[in-house]
């Protein structure tokens, strides 16, 4: 049942183009907690092959109980799928999430400028002299 929510969460996203300011809460949350953050950068360098729970408790050296609390943690907030494949559970980021959350954070960049343009990226910090760098 969980995976059928997380599914379900996932094609939300994906087809309504934004996020719901609880999903954007539970996401934040979940990746504001150190052990969290460093489960979630592993995942994003195995792509979206993923890698088996054993693999990256020995990699962080993270009990294995310790790194299911966490990663219970991160799939509730959408940011990580498991799949079984045969006897391992396979723990994948959920990329699509995060990249709707960047895309989220960075919806209105720069629309309150003066000048009313829009900077087209993530906001740029401004020089002493009022231009961007």
């Amino acid at each position: 049942m969980a995976n059928r929510q997380e599914f379900d969460r996932t094609i939300y996203v994906l087809y309504s183009g934004h996020m719901e300011i609880t999903e954007v809460i539970a996401a934040l949350s979940a990746l504001s907690q150190e052990t969290r953050l460093k489960v979630f950068k592993l995942l994003i360098e195995y792509g979206r092959s993923g890698a088996p729970a054993g693999a990256l408790s020995e990699e962080l050296d993270i009990p294995h109980n310790t790194l299911s609390f966490h990663l219970s943690h991160l799939s509730n907030a959408g940011l990580v799928s498991s799949e079984r494949e045969g006897r391992s559970i396979i723990y994948s980021a959920n990329c699509e999430m995060m990249e709707e959350l960047i895309r989220y954070l960075g919806e209105n960049c720069c629309s309150r400028e003066n000048d009313g343009s829009d900077c087209g990226t993530l906001c740029k910090r401004k020089t002493k002299k009022g231009k961007k760098k």
